[in-house]
Order: structure tokens, then C-alpha cells, then sequence
């Protein structure tokens, strides 16, 4: 797995589009994640299908073709230095074929910053455009408003990345050893059911995934990791790293899926890295080369997220 080519990072005063390639956004939440960003001396700009609803699908935030619209032109605008989504949810699978690809790659390379249902635009974004994003927390999301760690953690990474270059678990690792790779990964539910479609990597050898869920009991899981194993789309892989699993049971019961499913894998296997869907979750890059060290419980980015 190759390294992917990094946007460069911001500065004072960079234009921000924040777009909602997924579900229904909240206004009072995304002011208030509007306001942050300003905090931060950036100018953010919402486009303009953001609070849109779907008229008979009400977990769409508005139409295909409008939210496709917006992340394009806010994509191809040479004025904007990065794009951020509002929120995950679901409906950014339904937009990825809609996009016009060849048009976004001569737009050149711009920060990309989603998680949760994103996981198929940070696929997309590193098939057709060789592009590293950023796996973090979306602009209007309760747990970035709230949560002064993932806040700072986006800024540093957006800022001054080479501040932000390990990752600590706060649990116990599941295989150990240390293996060296290119980050890749996000939603386990995304990346099961985008498996086989045109934008998405048919398999992970060589690389270092990065996964978490939420809201899926610990039989779903299992299900989504068996589906991978059985494709062979895991074969190969140089190292796993896990971070939260919110609303996915009890841990004690989830855990021992997670050991079944990937302890075999002989590879090291972190748990509780800290990003996803979780209080003070964390930034993680994908498409950069790291060393995942189960017996320290790190992953440390050979190169910052951003140039």
C-alpha cells in the first residue's frame, strides 16, 4: 500500500467549506461549530444545500444530487483551502458515483476532514484522487462542540501537525508486536458494505487499519469483520488499530468478537486508540505511513497529516 500525497496545512484565514454529504444537519449545532472554526481565525462557509431535508427520505440531508453539487463545488472552488462535513450519519454512498472525479483531481489537493459515514468519501477520496484526509470530527457534531480535546486535537492537526504525530490506547492490546504500514480505514459498517464497488480499495495488504463503529451490537460486528476475513479484503494486512465502539454493548462482550475475529490475523492489534465516535475523539490521517507498536499501545506517524 502507497503512501498517499498530503494537502498542505492551514493557515490564519483559510476558507472552510462545510458541506453535509450525509444526514440531516442540526442549525444550532452547526453555528455553533461555525463559531469555533472562527475562533480559530478561519473563515468558514456553508454550502448551500447544508440544511436541506429530503422530502420523503427524512435521514437525507436533502437530495442526491444537491448534496453531490455542494461537495463538488466547494471541492473545485480555488478559493477554498479545505472541506469539512457537518455531520455523518448515512447518504454519502449514494453521492460517490454522482461525483465528477477527473474534475476534482485537476482542482488539485485540499484538506478533507469527515468521519462516520465520510468512510466512503476517505476511500473515494484516496482511489480517484491519491489523496490523504483526515478521519475527525465533523464541524457540527456534538461531540467536536463539546469536547475541548477533539478540538484541540483537529486544530493541531490542521495547524501544526507535526504536534500530533502519536496516538496513545488507554486499553490492553489484543495481539502484540509492531508493525510498520500506510494508515487506512474508518467505519468497519461502511467498509463491509462498500466492499466490491468501484470506490473502494479491494483489499488492505500492507496497510495499518484504523476502524470503529457505533450503535452495532457485538453480533453485527462480528458479521462485518467475518464478511471481510471471508473476502480475503483483510489479507495481508500489516496491523490493526481499534478506537470506539460507542453504543456497540458492553465492552466485556464486545471484546471477546474482537479478539476472535482478528487475534488470529498475526499481526499486532490495538484497542482503545481513542478516534471516532466518542467524547474527545481524536484526528487520525489516513494515507500516511505509521509504526502501530501493540507492546507500547502506540501509533506514531512517520510524517505529520499535512505538509
Amino acid at each position: 500500500m502507497k503512501e498517499l500525497v498530503r494537502p498542505s496545512r492551514l493557515a490564519p484565514g483559510a476558507r472552510i467549506a462545510v458541506v453535509a454529504p450525509s444526514g440531516p444537519v442540526a442549525e444550532e449545532r452547526l453555528e455553533a461549530g461555525l463559531d469555533l472554526l472562527r475562533g480559530w481565525d478561519l473563515d468558514p462557509v456553508v454550502a448551500p444545500h447544508v440544511l436541506d431535508r429530503h422530502d420523503r427520505l427524512p435521514h437525507l440531508a436533502g437530495a442526491d444530487a444537491d448534496r453531490a453539487a455542494d461537495l463538488q463545488r466547494a471541492w473545485c472552488d480555488p478559493a477554498v483551502d479545505a472541506v469539512l462535513c457537518a455531520r455523518g450519519g448515512y447518504g454519502a454512498q449514494r453521492i460517490v458515483d454522482l461525483l465528477d472525479w477527473d474534475a476534482m483531481r485537476a482542482a488539485g489537493p485540499k484538506v478533507f476532514v469527515g468521519f462516520s459515514d465520510s468512510t466512503a468519501l476517505h476511500e473515494a477520496f484516496a482511489l480517484r484522487l491519491g489523496l490523504v484526509t483526515l478521519y475527525g470530527p465533523a464541524a457540527a457534531g456534538v461531540d467536536f462542540i463539546k469536547s475541548a480535546r477533539a478540538q484541540e486535537h483537529l486544530r493541531g492537526t490542521l495547524f501544526a501537525p507535526e504536534t500530533v504525530r502519536t496516538l496513545a490506547s488507554t486499553g490492553t492490546p489484543i495481539a502484540g508486536g509492531r508493525a510498520r504500514g500506510v494508515t487506512l480505514g474508518g467505519c468497519l459498517t461502511l467498509l463491509a458494505t462498500g466492499y466490491g464497488t468501484p470506490h473502494t480499495r479491494a483489499g488492505v495488504g500492507g496497510g495499518l487499519l484504523l476502524i470503529e463503529d457505533v450503535g452495532e451490537r457485538p453480533y453485527r460486528v462480528d458479521r462485518a469483520l467475518t464478511q471481510l476475513l471471508r473476502t480475503g479484503w483483510l489479507d495481508g494486512v500489516a496491523g490493526v488499530a481499534l478506537g470506539s465502539w460507542e453504543g456497540c454493548g458492553p465492552y466485556e462482550e464486545l471484546r471477546p468478537v474482537l479478539v476472535d475475529r482478528l487475534g488470529g490475523l498475526g499481526v499486532p492489534v490495538v484497542d482503545e486508540l481513542g478516534f471516532g465516535h466518542c467524547e474527545g475523539a481524536l484526528t487520525v490521517p489516513f494515507g500516511v505511513p505509521a509504526v502501530l507498536d501493540a507492546d507500547e499501545g502506540t501509533l506514531t506517524l512517520d510524517t505529520p497529516a499535512l505538509r
